[in-house]
């Protein structure tokens, strides 16, 4: 009956005029992409991203859907595609990064990292998680949908980008630059949430509708050089190392936003009792101090949901041994709430330091652009939302992205932004076999739900409704 009834809702939820596929077909074309896709090396760096540009173009090309490759350097072209709407509602972008995280080829002992081997109802592969799954996922979309003529009250815009993981110059920051007429759109899929598995059944799917921005700051700590046999209390090191343990062991001021206050409430409802309990006191201002204590301790992901973070990573100072140096320096990782405010946060920073040999100095690198989070009550959102429902029989929850996306430069353009992803096994990370590991795999089931998954929340986003 729970079959039968997710089919219904599967059906309903489908534009007039959307024909359901022959998933038995389509899984086994999908398959054989995903395969060959995950075969190309486009290990970033260097990338070398236009051979899977090229098989991507091919394979849309020979449906008849038209294809522009734009590169910013020859070797690494990322793809723009769209099939056109009757022009009522503004278009609907697809993405997908072809490239993948390097390898230690040495580290891969049981298949090879671009093997796309299967086994035990797996696929192994460097990014078969991340991110040629979305890749896989929006390609077949884009040709199920010219296939089947689907009418579209949307232009649907796939992209497949490069330069998500180790540099985003010629991928996403080029695509905005010099190509934004190309991929404007009022909404965007594309990486970064999912649906978790806990023992071997999906639990809750996570959209991901915000970021932190990553920014940077040293500290910058000045004394009196010396002689080592004659320790000095000014010694830089010594003042550097109590600023980051000081700075380190600082519980920033809590903050919830839509997304984080919606993530916390609905996660009470999915975890197990004793959990629950704790993600309930974070809204009592009596319970919340022990419970952030706690989550740093034990679950620094939802920890850093919670406030700007905070990670000393770099510690540079003294060149001899027996020379007591005039400088030390630290650099911080910090990764700020969207509407954080940076400058009083510094000022912030300086007061719970409390030391005037030591200069805090924001860096530049790296900085992402900053964006508010993109809305729970869209269209777009509440589609997504109903086919993690019928495909996959489970509660959506919205996530704020502790790391970075690319969706960050397409969220301060304007574009509302929601990140999504295929099923993952939790205890698989643990295992070693999550997203970068040495044996990175995914569930052969996976696959075809996503494939399932993305022509349902496309069709319904962007299918024409009458």
């Amino acid at each position: 009956m729970r079959k039968l009834f997710a089919f219904a809702l599967f059906v309903a939820a489908l534009p007039i005029g959307a024909q359901t596929p022959d998933w038995s077909k389509i899984n086994d074309e999908a398959m054989r992409h995903f395969q060959a896709l995950v075969q190309i090396d486009s290990s970033d760096p260097p990338g070398n991203e236009t051979r899977v540009a090229e098989y991507v173009r091919k394979t849309l090309e020979a449906e008849g859907i038209p294809v522009m490759l734009a590169a910013q350097d020859p070797a690494r072209a990322n793809v723009i595609a769209r099939l056109k709407g009757n022009g009522s509602k503004r278009p609907l972008l697809i993405m997908g990064h072809s490239d993948v995280v390097r390898v230690d080829p040495a580290k891969w002992t049981t298949f090879g990292p671009f093997s796309a081997a299967r086994q035990g109802g797996y696929v192994y592969g460097r990014g078969t998680l991340d991110d040629k799954s979305d890749l896989l996922a929006t390609m077949m979309t884009m040709l199920m949908l010219k296939r089947q003529k689907t009418p579209l009250d949307r232009d649907v815009i796939f992209v497949s980008e490069v330069g998500e993981e180790a540099s985003t110059g010629p991928g996403i920051e080029y695509l905005v630059k010099e190509h934004w007429n190309d991929i404007d759109a009022e909404f965007c899929l594309a990486e970064s949430g999912g649906v978790r598995l806990q023992k071997g059944q999906p639990r809750y799917a996570l959209i991901e509708t915000t970021e932190k921005q990553p920014r940077a700051a040293r500290l910058v700590a000045k004394g009196i050089s010396g002689h080592g046999s004659r320790p000095l209390r000014t010694n830089a090191l010594v003042h550097l190392a109590k600023a980051v343990e000081t700075i380190a062991a600082w519980d920033p001021p809590m903050r919830f936003n839509d997304t984080t206050r919606d993530y916390f409430e609905k996660m009470a409802q999915v975890t197990s009792p004793e959990e629950a309990g704790r993600f309930k006191a974070l809204f009592d201002s009596q319970k919340a101090p022990a419970v952030r204590e706690y989550l740093a301790e034990h679950d620094p992901i939802d920890y850093s949901m919670l406030h700007t973070s905070i990670s000393p990573n770099i510690i540079k100072g003294g060149y001899q041994v027996n020379v007591i140096p005039s400088e030390a320096e630290a650099t911080l990782d910090i990764r700020a709430l969207p509407d954080e405010n940076i400058a009083a946060f510094y000022d912030m920073m300086r007061k719970v330091i409390n030391d005037p040999s030591i200069e805090l100095v924001p860096e530049n690198a790296n900085q992402r652009p900053g964006a508010a989070p993109s809305r729970l009550d869209s269209d777009a959102y509440k589609a997504v939302e109903a086919a993690f429902k019928s495909i996959y029989g489970v509660i959506t929850i919205p996530l704020m992205q502790t790391g970075a996306t690319d969706m960050a430069f397409l969220r301060a353009k304007g574009m509302q932004c929601y990140g999504v992803g295929a099923m993952v096994d939790e205890e698989d990370g643990p295992k070693g076999f999550g997203p970068h590991s040495d044996q990175e795999r995914i569930l052969e089931q996976a696959v075809y739900k996503h494939v399932q998954f993305f022509w349902q929340a496309v069709n319904s986003i962007a299918g024409a409704k009458h």
